[in-house]
């Protein structure tokens, strides 16, 4: 009964030496994957920066994109991200007067430009300048753009329309979108004549084409400020943050039409 007990023993124990081991191996696989919360406009540039990355490494990084007030507003819920990408400093203020990020990892990752973009086929070039007559351009129709008071995009492009004297002219004529994206989409689909944009995205969508560039003195500089998450505890989130700054992601970025920032 003694030995018949023993051999039953045995196979029991290798059963839990496995179910620790697998245990382990879940653990280890969690650990080397990262999840990034970052503004819409980064989509394209960041998931091919983020699978090179996971080639040179064997880390996976996962992307959840949105406008940044929404991406903030997860985060200060409880979101379990590692990384937060916002696309200006608003926002990522926001998180970190809620003790969000860690301060000491926050920087400015890239710059861009704001852009009138049109339907690649028959879309007016102008010059956007103070009394420039957006409303006639506009007509009946909507003009595109992120909600100001949420998407970053908008908000620069409000602050530009204000300071060209032209939103009185055209507020009532906004189709705001909850993101920088959708707004490209809206004239991209020729749902709406003109939109504001980043530059970066009309890279992403062969519909548009670019129309106007704002005057750079006309809203504050677009910066993308990067900070890793409080609650994160991942070793390779420093990693991950140093080779964003580094040169082998920087042709990510640049080859999409932002700026490298140090």
């Amino acid at each position: 009964m003694i030995r018949i007990a023993a051999r039953l023993r045995y196979p029991a124990v290798l059963c839990l030496l496995a179910a620790l081991l697998l245990l382990a191996g879940l653990r280890v696989a969690a650990a080397e994957e990262l999840l990034v919360f970052a503004a819409a406009s980064l989509k394209n540039a960041l998931d091919q920066a983020d699978a090179a990355y996971e080639k040179e490494t064997g880390t996976k990084v996962v992307a959840s994109y949105a406008a940044s007030g929404p991406l903030a507003k997860q985060i200060e819920n409880g979101a379990p991200a590692d990384l937060f990408i916002s696309a200006d400093t608003n926002w990522m203020d926001y998180v970190a007067a809620r003790k969000l990020i860690k301060p000491a990892t926050r920087s400015n990752l890239l710059g861009n430009k704001l852009v009138l973009v049109g339907p690649k086929e028959g879309a007016p070039k102008v010059e956007i300048e103070p009394g420039f007559d957006l409303a006639r351009l506009i007509g009946d129709r909507r003009l595109a753009i992120g909600d100001p008071a949420s998407v970053p995009a908008g908000t620069y492009g409000k602050a530009a329309l204000i300071k060209l004297g032209l939103w009185d002219s055209v507020q009532g004529k906004l189709a705001p979108t909850s993101d920088v994206r959708q707004a490209l989409a809206l004239v991209s689909r020729g749902e709406a004549p003109l939109g504001i944009v980043y530059r970066t995205d009309v890279a992403a969508d062969p519909g548009v084409t670019v129309v106007a560039e704002f005057p750079a003195d006309s809203y504050p500089p677009v910066l993308y400020p990067i900070a890793e998450l409080a609650t994160s505890s991942k070793p390779e989130a420093d990693r991950f943050l140093a080779w964003l700054h580094s040169p082998a992601a920087a042709g990510y970025f640049t080859k999409q039409g932002f700026s490298m920032l140090k």
